[in-house]
């Protein structure tokens, strides 16, 4: 964490100085704003946090509700989220209050006695290392309250509006195209109708958006016929893996996947309730709670679980539907409009709870989003950047729902169905990268390169998610992992991996130091003055050799940006590798030195070598409004 170069701050670091609209923020809802969201779930607050980075964007998030979320139905956070968390701040505290899964347990019917179950296999949760961050079960409103704090904290000083319902919206010409009708949706004022005109809207409104409806999107999908009745209990029992997390298979039917929950007490079961007629018209939702408790213990048997209280519960059907487009622009229209309203989250996409994806997919679409509207709204990039947003989410929703169509399937299925004894366990070890959120991988797009130079990175696929490793940052020899140093403040990344030569020494990385600093074609050149020169862009560089042989003075100028008022130096971008692990060995990165361009979301966006200026000075080209040359 950086602070003092605005001036010695005595209080709470993470509260960051109020700028911009955040210095005469109005408490109530403004009738013009630059970003309307509708919905206060995981997707929109996520866009949310990441838009109150941006002092001259007014964005306001509006929910039906009447204060902050006090339970909430998913709680899965997997290791993607986790690394989410870490560059808005919250990645430790939110670990620390946290129940964290490091295996799971699958019990079966006891091959002697069918009426039993025994415990048959387990599997370690992450048995590749493929993250640093661990998966955790949290409620989801806590989340949420660490992003409001986020929010509240930022420059802008954002907060949710409370109160008002999504009536409607018109999409027209003008500065504030969009018109979006609210009402008041409880209180003295109930009903009352109020019009806001927005630049953008984005809907977070869940599975029933009216937003989605708005804009004629279609949900397409299937119902599987087959209902669950979820519980988060509180309870006393003689089943001995009540704090870990477990798939039942029982011999008379029906199965239980079990989640211990945050705190030491709680847990959560998704009990089987078997098929259902299609003919049912909902019925099965009326199942009570007790029958619910009573299904869970014919499961369990010879076990006993006695219901102490009961914080939560409710019955579903699974349903797996994909909407046809995530915004506003029909198919005849690509190429000739950009987009005006999105939808994210649920109002995209619904599958079953059991995967634990709900959340997670759906914090990525709004750190998807959330830049690319904050770099087009201020003037960084054109708006033809937005059309990237329903491009990549709409894959990544469709590989989601095709993988938790295979995952529930299996969770339903009766043991002597079952091919092989082992399936669901192997299964869920094959396929753990998919639902720990690392198998996405965005196609080359205007955002995204080409494969030509990956040979030069391997372990940093391009598309994916950069996945960090230890350094050791050569102005005061802490070690620390080079990712957790990129915050969601929306700046692009490029990571300098210097070739053989030292600190200084005439070589591409001086060369390429030079041309980032200097060279009008340079992305860096785009940086408005006025403005730090590392503003728009974080450019890091780490060396290969031992940190006691970089000369922190030998170091080009450019990876040590003047900063803040009083023109400060930065010295927390020059890095060295760990002589414990190296990042060049972790990560196959060439010994001749490479780049590897990281957008604000997280994901790799290019690797090309450190002579390629041409070709990064080209891949920022559409990327970038430069300003007009005096």
């Amino acid at each position: 964490m950086q602070f003092h170069h605005h001036g010695y701050v005595s209080g709470d670091p993470r509260i960051q100085p109020a700028a911009g609209v955040g210095l005469d923020r109005p408490a109530g809802l403004p009738d013009q704003v630059d970003v309307l969201i509708v919905g206060t779930g995981p997707a929109g607050m996520l866009a949310a946090a990441q838009l109150s980075q941006f002092p001259g964007i007014t964005t306001r998030i509006v929910e039906r509700r009447a204060g902050r979320l006090v339970i909430g139905q998913a709680d899965g956070i997997q290791a993607r989220s986790v690394e989410t968390f870490q560059a808005f701040g919250f990645a430790e505290r939110i670990i620390a209050e946290a129940y964290r899964i490091t295996e799971m347990a699958f019990w079966k019917p006891d091959p002697a006695d069918h009426s039993r179950i025994v415990r048959a296999a387990r599997a370690v949760d992450d048995e590749m290392g493929i993250s640093e961050f661990p998966h955790l079960i949290v409620n989801q409103a806590r989340v949420l309250d660490y992003f409001a704090e986020y929010m509240a904290d930022a420059p802008t000083r954002m907060k949710p509006d409370y109160g008002y319902e999504f009536r409607g919206l018109e999409v027209a010409d003008g500065d504030y195209p969009v018109t979006v009708t609210l009402a008041r949706a409880a209180g003295p004022d109930e009903g009352e109708e109020r019009v806001v005109r927005a630049k953008y809207v984005v809907g977070a409104d869940g599975a029933r958006s009216k937003v989605r409806t708005a804009i004629g999107c279609t949900m397409a999908g299937d119902q599987a016929h087959h209902a669950w009745g979820v519980m988060d209990v509180l309870a006393v029992t003689d089943f001995p893996d009540i704090r870990t997390k477990c798939a039942i298979q029982s011999g008379s039917g029906g199965s239980i996947l079990l989640i211990p929950r945050e705190g030491g007490h709680l847990f959560r079961m998704y009990v089987d309730l078997g098929e259902v007629d299609p003919d049912d018209k909902g019925a099965v939702r009326s199942t009570t709670i007790e029958q619910i408790i009573g299904h869970a213990n014919a499961i369990l048997h010879p076990y006993s679980l006695d219901v102490r209280n009961v914080a939560w519960h409710s019955v579903y059907e699974v349903a797996h539907r994909l909407t046809d487009r995530f915004d506003d622009v029909l198919p005849d229209q690509r190429g000739t409009r950009t987009p005006r309203v999105f939808i994210t989250g649920d109002a995209c996409h619904t599958h079953s709870a059991k995967a634990g994806q709900g959340m997670n997919v759906s914090l990525q679409d709004g750190f998807n989003l959330g830049w690319k509207l904050g770099h087009v709204l201020e003037g960084r990039s054109p708006a033809s950047l937005l059309a990237t947003y329903s491009a990549e989410r709409q894959v990544v929703a469709k590989n989601l729902i095709d993988f938790d169509k295979v995952w529930s399937t299996m969770m339903a299925k009766k043991p002597e169905e079952f091919e092989n004894p082992s399936e669901l366990e192997d299964f869920y070890v094959r396929t753990a990268e998919f639902p720990a959120g690392f198998m996405t991988q965005y196609t080359p797009s205007l955002i995204t390169g080409g494969p030509a130079h990956q040979d030069l990175a391997e372990g940093f696929p391009i598309g994916k998610r950069f996945r960090s490793a230890r350094v050791v940052r050569v102005c005061d020899a802490n070690p620390m992992h080079l990712g957790h140093h990129a915050t969601a403040d929306g700046r692009w990344r490029i990571y300098v991996f210097a070739d053989a030569a030292g600190a200084g020494a005439p070589s591409p990385t001086t060369d390429l130091a030079e041309w980032l600093a200097n060279s009008a074609e340079s992305p860096l050149a785009a940086t408005p003055s006025g403005l730090d020169p590392d503003a728009w862009f974080d450019v890091k560089v780490v060396y290969q050799q031992d940190h006691t042989e970089v000369e922190i003075g030998a170091v080009p100028a450019v990876f040590k940006p003047h900063v803040g008022p009083f023109r400060l130096t930065d010295y927390e971008k020059v890095y060295a590798t760990d002589p414990k692990d190296s990042i060049f060995d972790l990560r196959g990165l060439h010994r001749g030195g490479v780049v590897v361009v990281v957008r604000p979301d997280q994901y790799v966006a290019n690797v090309l070598p450190l002579t390629a200026t041409a070709d990064l000075a080209a891949f920022f080209a559409p990327l970038l409004n430069r300003p007009n040359p005096a």
